[in-house]
């Protein structure tokens, strides 16, 4: 078997699968099935920009006891082959008459026996990357009351980080870091929203990433009421506050955090909502450990953030970070998933400044025995001023 694998040495996926079994021996899945990309990743270390492609679906199937095998189009057999994984069963794709159903049936017969549970991840945050008729196929090969919900096993096994995931990521944060220390160099009045999402991109990839899955920001004046629509032609003007999210990644690890900008001289509504966000993350970097609660951090920044006059902004406050740009748990107050030691989370408050109007700041950390520890170079204080 070998020892060097894509990103990782064979260890940390062997390591990864015992992790994976202990968790499927509790629940009594006899195996489990993998799907999606970041799933793929994760078990083996096969990393492409092919899953780009809807054409094909990979399978892998990671089984109670031995190794993972790979059930995926023959395209993908020679880089699966630089992997730790030594099954690979291939078939020609896509292939209109029986893309893969027949080969991945007899896999998981093979791996689950004929009356095993299988696990498929199928709640929040996953998804089946197979065509529903195949699926449907599947099913009924095999029987559909055999597939059993795995969503538990896949969220807790994978929040929780290595000490090689964790420096993948301060590795990707790092160069993101560099690259928001460069925006003055590309961002000034009258400058194309667009032409500065445009070079902030390029100012990534410089700085090392492997490619940019996700840039979102805002400008506006004082402050910003959309961070997902695509930029725009206007051009900055002083006055503006400049919002730049980047998900970049390296070796597979995204980083996930945004920086705030003043085109020239902010007003002090646009101060103010900088400094209670900078205020409340202080707060949660002070009193996070593991053992509380995610909806336990969501009142944490509520709170800290309403202590410094300002209004909370709605929708969640962070999120897990890893092998995909948002992974769980998500910091709402609804969400009760209990914080690990290891786990890599963003930080995210957002205040509201006016009715439509409103700022957002994000860090990256990860959760220590005694706190958190900052992956992302911490934002100062005071609104940054490009100047005029």
């Amino acid at each position: 078997m070998p020892e060097q694998s894509l990103i990782f040495p064979a260890d940390e996926f062997r390591n990864r699968l015992r992790r994976f079994q202990s968790v499927m021996a509790t629940q009594g899945v006899a195996a489990l099935l993998l799907t999606g990309a970041a799933d793929i990743f994760y078990v083996t270390g096969f990393l492409t920009r092919f899953w780009e492609s809807p054409a094909r679906p990979w399978f892998v199937i990671v089984p109670a006891s031995g190794q993972p095998v790979a059930v995926i189009p023959s395209i993908g057999a020679e880089l699966m082959g630089r992997t730790w994984i030594t099954d690979i069963r291939t078939w020609d794709a896509p292939d209109p008459e029986d893309d893969g159903v027949r080969l991945l049936t007899d896999t998981l017969r093979d791996l689950a026996g004929d009356d095993g549970a299988i696990g498929l991840p199928m709640g929040l945050e996953t998804h089946l990357r197979m065509p529903l008729g195949d699926f449907s196929e599947l099913t009924r090969r095999l029987g559909v009351a055999r597939f059993v919900d795995a969503t538990d096993i896949v969220h807790r096994v994978r929040e929780v980080k290595s000490e090689a995931e964790i420096d993948r990521i301060r590795t990707i944060c790092a160069i993101a870091d560099r690259a928001f220390a460069r925006v003055p160099e590309i961002a000034a009045p009258e400058e194309p929203l667009n032409r500065v999402f445009r070079e902030f991109q390029m100012l990534l990839l410089q700085e090392g990433a492997d490619w940019v899955s996700y840039l979102a920001g805002a400008a506006g004046p004082g402050g910003y009421g959309d961070v997902i629509s695509p930029a725009d032609g206007r051009p900055l003007q002083a006055g503006d506050v400049l919002m730049l999210d980047t998900g970049a990644v390296r070796d597979g690890y995204f980083c996930d955090f945004d920086r705030n900008f003043a085109i020239g001289p902010a007003n002090d509504a646009a101060k103010r909502a900088h400094a209670a966000l900078f205020a409340a993350t202080e707060t949660a970097l002070a009193q996070l450990r593991p053992g509380m609660l995610a909806s336990d951090l969501h009142r944490i920044l509520t709170g800290a953030i309403r202590a410094q006059g300002a209004t909370p902004g709605g929708g969640r406050l962070g999120h897990g970070l890893g092998v995909t740009l948002t992974e769980w748990p998500s910091v709402t107050a609804k969400d009760h998933t209990v914080l690990r030691e290891g786990m890599v989370l963003t930080l995210e408050p957002g205040v509201v400044i006016t009715p439509g109007r409103f700022m957002v700041h994000e860090e990256n950390i990860v959760l220590r025995e005694d706190g958190p520890e900052l992956l992302s170079a911490r934002t100062p204080p005071d609104l940054p001023v490009i100047p005029v």
